[in-house]
């Protein structure tokens, strides 16, 4: 959700910002503007639309200047337009600022400053800020860092902002509460951006602001990262980005979406190596094996997730029971925080988040820790806010995820799920040796099967798409382990094809949505062997016998469901407990091409964000 990129250093500063922009476009972004410094002046464009619109509107742009910052905005004060898009300039031209995230005490800073005589062009609580610093520095005569550090005290609300003075051309002011920031460290040379994607190619070392610090960033020194509230020295943790550029560039595929569908058979077993050994009939994970103790005397496990992440920690909940029949509760991390909810030192609450910088799952954490209990973060980007937040935790090793619908890391966290379950009922004793080796040998075979999927299944699920583009609506349905599947199986047809669909066990079609079902309603089943299959049969009877379109996911060999659905596709048997890894590709795919038929914008979709950053 919104992006930001600086540049100060030897080379020109404007390809650089573009580009870093151009990286970030998977976050989400309705509008994108620049600003560079001249160092009398500024030269600043913005626009609604996308960074190739900024980019036509700045052919006349002087490209020289080795100072500047640049942003997308995903629009939340105010419509995306051309003035409500970032940077925003403060009323005497001095200052010039972007910002990520929502000043919730906006409305009360405005009016102070309208009774002193300032004037606002746009809606957003963005050019109130700038504003305010503005009036700070002139009132009690400060440099750009003192401004911003005492604006900032007074505001209420999540930011990571960018700030430059016209009267100190050679600094970058920036600064962050629950929205991230990173700073490249180059040789005489600094970037800023959202995440590191932007500066890769760069550096390789980089400094990520704790939540309440800022840092003034100058040629010639080293960077200065003092906290907001006491402006206290900081002193700097500089880490080597393991992120590569081949990473982050789609590789020959169409879209960055395909290409991580297709990365799944790697980054699935990226997440088990090392912690997966099979012969040995161990599961290494460090971060569940030094705090054993909090796992397996926990009174109850809490999961907090948003989104695809929820999904998947719906899967971890059957699977945690089964193996370790330890009690579990599944949490949408949005809710978890306003409704009081009852946590104590005995809980444990694991947090599941592919950026995360999850806002509202964030929130959920730190609550939980205020209350003692022990918090445990599943994430894929090291340097992240939860997993620093988090006592211990777990990557998945996913590699980036640029397509804003979630797929690798969806399967990444089930895949790590999968092995925290294992460990712990293997080390309290409600796994016995044989069904655990069993089921790690079953786990080994995951990224095979996915493979499999893969190679023999996109053929007839373009087919498929074709048939049923055009519909309007449609049904998911599974049963145990497979109606998390569902679930995400329907949200990834709404994110990216805009077609209404929704997910349910299928015991409770007859519970409501059956009044839906006709000639125009598909209902795609998963109706894998293993898990009520029987009890499917009997549901897809019910679809059948009221018109409805069925399509069904079924495993080699299967007769019945075949005979019964107007279409099908095949994928392996696998045990029930890792089948929501397999049933996820071809649901994912099946979303994907319909996307494509439809001309939609697959990697970026309208009014979703990648990392959403605020409430």
């Amino acid at each position: 959700m919104c992006g930001i990129v600086g540049y100060i250093g030897h080379r020109e500063a404007y390809p650089i910002i573009i580009n870093g922009l151009k990286r970030l476009e998977y976050r989400g972004y309705d509008s994108a503007g620049l600003v560079l410094s001249t160092g009398t002046d500024f030269e600043l464009v913005k626009t609604k639309g996308k960074v190739s619109d900024l980019e036509d509107k700045s052919a006349n742009l002087d490209k020289t200047p080795h100072l500047g910052i640049g942003h997308t905005r995903w629009a939340t004060h105010g419509v995306p337009n051309d003035v409500n898009s970032h940077p925003h300039m403060s009323n005497n031209g001095r200052l010039v600022l972007v910002h990520n995230g929502i000043i919730e005490n906006y409305e009360a800073i405005k009016q102070l400053l309208i009774e002193k005589g300032y004037v606002f062009h746009s809606d957003t609580d963005t050019e109130v800020l700038v504003n305010f610093i503005q009036l700070f520095q002139e009132e009690q005569n400060l440099n750009l860092t003192d401004a911003v550090r005492l604006a900032l005290n007074e505001v209420v609300g999540a930011y990571a902002i960018a700030v430059l003075d016209k009267e100190q051309s050679n600094t970058i002011v920036v600064g962050r509460l629950g929205s991230p920031l990173a700073i490249g460290i180059g040789e005489n040379e600094f970037f800023v951006a959202s995440d590191a994607s932007p500066f890769i190619e760069f550096t390789k070392d980089a400094v990520y602001l704790e939540d309440g610090d800022m840092a003034t960033i100058t040629l010639d020194k080293e960077v200065d990262v003092r906290t907001i509230k006491n402006n206290e020295t900081v002193s700097l943790d500089i880490q080597e980005l393991q992120l590569n550029i081949e990473a982050i560039e789609k590789s020959g595929y169409e879209h960055f979406m395909l290409k991580e569908i297709n990365e799944q058979p790697r980054s699935i077993r990226d997440t088990m190596r090392g912690r997966l050994l099979v012969d040995e009939g161990v599961i290494k994970m460090a971060g569940i094996w030094d705090h054993h103790e909090k796992f397996l005397n926990a009174k109850r496990i809490i999961i907090v997730a948003c989104g695809t992440s929820y999904h998947a920690g719906l899967v971890a909940e059957y699977m945690i029971e089964d193996f370790a029949r330890i009690p579990v509760e599944v949490e949408y991390a949005s809710e978890f925080r306003y409704r009081n909810p009852i946590i104590n030192k005995h809980d444990v609450v694991i947090a599941i988040s592919q950026s995360g910088e999850t806002a509202d799952t964030l929130a959920a954490l730190k609550l939980a820790k205020e209350a003692g209990a022990f918090i445990f973060g599943i994430n894929n980007v090291v340097g992240s806010s939860i997993a620093r937040i988090t006592d211990a935790g777990a990557y998945t090793h996913a590699g980036p995820e640029i397509g804003v619908a979630s797929t690798k890391a969806f399967t990444a966290q089930l895949t790590v799920l999968a092995l925290i379950a294992l460990k712990l009922g293997k080390h309290n004793g409600e796994l016995s040796t044989e069904k655990f080796n069993l089921l790690t040998r079953e786990l080994e075979r995951i990224p095979e099967l996915v493979q499999q999927i893969l190679d023999n299944c996109e053929g007839v699920i373009d087919q498929i798409a074709d048939k049923y583009k055009d519909n309007r609506n449609a049904i998911y349905l599974g049963r145990g382990y497979n109606y998390p599947s569902a679930l995400e199986g329907a949200l990834k047809l709404k994110e990216i094809s805009y077609i209404h669909a929704e997910g349910y066990p299928a015991a409770e079609m007859k519970h409501g949505p059956i009044a839906l079902l006709d000639e125009n309603m598909p209902v795609i089943v998963i109706a894998t062997k293993k898990g009520y299959y029987e009890k499917v049969v009997s549901n897809i009877q019910e679809i059948k016998s009221r018109s409805a379109k069925v399509i069904a996911i079924v495993n080699e060999g299967d007769e019945q469901v075949t005979a019964m659905a107007d279409d099908f596709v095949v994928i392996p048997e696998t045990a029930e407990e890792f089948s929501p890894i397999l049933t996820a590709i071809p649901l994912q795919l099946l979303s994907y091409w319909i996307a494509v038929k439809l001309g939609k914008n697959v990697d970026q979709p309208r009014n979703l964000a990648k990392s959403v950053t605020v409430e």
